[in-house]
């Protein structure tokens, strides 16, 4: 299995000065992919604009991105994310998220939370089609798509979608009509479960996961977590040690990162938390700890 790392940005990093000198640090030290996150309701950067940034500052370095798909225009989303990965020339990598229930998301996207399942398959079956090429009539009320086909198409053929979540009918969403998977909060043992479980689920709806394309974003604080971190990390999973989840140190995270190897989970998001020194400094710390495992 090829062991790849990406690294998200530390912190609120939300500044166009910030966010250069972390997209041009991630590629000079050997990151494989620099990974943002869609969080509608906060200040951080859109990761379509935001990779839309990094592709004009970057050449070698992959740009990946968390990416809430509600609120936005089917249509107009495939025809960007087009345009995005021929900017890049096709480096994009795309996870598609449900969101993360902030209070008010749900209705500032205009989607109920007991429908998010069905709608992101339907997104997902409509970007494949589009990038393909097709002409799509659908209604998807208010919006009404007769005979519409996109006017770009990625440079990847295909451009991939991976999802993400844990929960049995998430897991088999991913079996059924992802490219790959990249999950959160579960241990080792539970991502080697989870991993199973949607190669199960493929295999049922005739299809094949690529085993290269199971993923897990990981919480990693170089010098120790301060009190909110932590409380934070303990509160989503208070039922297992936090070391099992998300490392402190290098020690640590690379015991860690070996057993979710040993899993089959070889794709990893490096999120740093915690008190960090330098942009620079942090990232150049985390390079020189952990980059050495990238096959």
């Amino acid at each position: 299995m090829k062991v790849r790392f990406a690294i998200a940005p530390p912190g609120n990093l939300a500044g166009v000065d910030e966010l250069a000198r972390f997209v041009d640090a991630a590629e000079h030290l050997g990151f494989d992919t620099i990974w943002l996150s869609d969080v509608p309701l906060s200040p951080l950067v859109d990761p379509i604009v935001g990779l839309a940034f990094a592709a004009g500052r970057t050449s070698r370095i992959k740009l990946g991105a968390n990416l809430v798909p509600f609120g936005r225009n089917p249509f107009l989303l495939a025809k960007s994310l087009a345009q995005l990965d021929v900017l890049a020339h096709g480096r994009v990598l795309l996870s598609l998220v449900r969101g993360l229930d902030q209070p008010g998301e749900a209705p500032a996207l205009g989607i109920a939370r007991a429908h998010r399942g069905r709608v992101l398959e339907e997104i997902v079956e409509l970007l494949r089609a589009w990038w393909a090429g097709a002409a799509i009539d659908r209604d998807m009320a208010p919006l009404r798509f007769e005979a519409l086909s996109s006017p770009a198409r990625p440079s990847q053929n295909p451009l991939e979608l991976w999802l993400g979540g844990s929960g049995p009918q998430a897991l088999q969403r991913v079996g059924r009509v992802a490219d790959g998977w990249l999950g959160s909060a579960l241990t080792p043992a539970e991502a080697g479960i989870a991993r199973r479980a949607i190669e199960h689920a493929a295999a049922q709806a005739g299809r094949r996961i690529d085993p290269e394309h199971f993923g897990m974003s990981l919480a990693f604080a170089s010098r120790g977590y301060d009190e909110r971190s932590l409380a934070q990390l303990r509160a989503r999973r208070p039922d297992v040690p936090l070391a099992d989840l998300a490392p402190s140190g290098f020690e640590e995270l690379r015991r860690l990162v070996s057993r979710y190897v040993a899993e089959g989970i070889s794709k990893f998001v490096l999120r740093p938390v915690g008190p960090i020194g330098s942009l620079e400094d942090e990232l150049s710390r985390l390079a020189g700890g952990i980059l050495d495992l990238q096959t």
